[in-house]
């Protein structure tokens, strides 16, 4: 363990890192908590009312952010069926169910017919996906909004740190894609982070910079 993950102290309801610990045990993908506490700790500073999140997983990185912003809605997207129902059962369970639009499906799909805006956007779907959907981001993403995109150094892959293996070269090209494209990207001031697997933490300006 790294050191700054050592100094980590997760302030979370219990049930809900409980719900955390089983879901990992399952292998099901939840932020690790060096990243879900830089996520509280930057939605703490933003102070959301609407945010959207690409890839739900079971709900439980969407439970933790309305808890930690009991004023903000949620419109969250999943793609595997059987997650997105035992999201729907978390989103219940934990009380914020009529805080949550959640959906069923391609995120880039459901981005494309979106016509919202957004306070924050949690990026933690398909990582090889990221740069699609960034031009459907940027148009529902108010100005001053932030984008904090997960895992995007990927084991050390991404920065070099370790090498990559053979099959993940593909994803690994997509992600420092990315990357690249965002932070040359004028209508965003972005930061990379090595927290957790890596956070490309950005606040979109829009076309009249503030």
């Amino acid at each position: 363990m790294k050191y700054t993950a050592s100094l980590v102290q997760l302030d979370i309801d219990k049930r809900l890192q409980d719900k955390r610990t089983d879901a990992l045990s399952r292998g099901i993908p939840v932020a690790d908590d060096e990243t879900l506490q830089f996520l509280l700790v930057t939605l703490g500073m933003k102070k959301p009312l609407s945010i959207l999140e690409i890839g739900t997983a079971v709900g439980l990185s969407g439970v933790a952010m309305l808890q930690a912003c009991p004023k903000a809605r949620l419109t969250t997207m999943e793609l595997e069926e059987e997650r997105y129902i035992e999201a729907k059962q978390n989103f219940a369970e934990f009380g914020v169910a009529d805080r949550v639009n959640a959906y069923l499906g391609d995120a880039g799909e459901i981005l494309a017919m979106m016509d919202g805006k957004y306070d924050f956007v949690f990026l933690d779907g398909p990582k090889a996906q990221y740069e699609k959907y960034l031009f459907d981001l940027k148009r529902v993403m108010n100005v001053g909004a932030v984008l904090f995109a997960d895992d995007v150094l990927l084991y050390g892959w991404v920065s070099g740190e370790e090498p990559t293996p053979q099959k993940r070269h593909s994803i690994v090209d997509k992600i420092r894609s990315y990357l690249q494209t965002i932070t040359s990207d004028t209508d965003f001031t972005t930061s990379v982070v090595n927290v957790g697997d890596g956070v490309a933490l950005s606040v979109f300006k829009g076309k009249d910079k503030i």
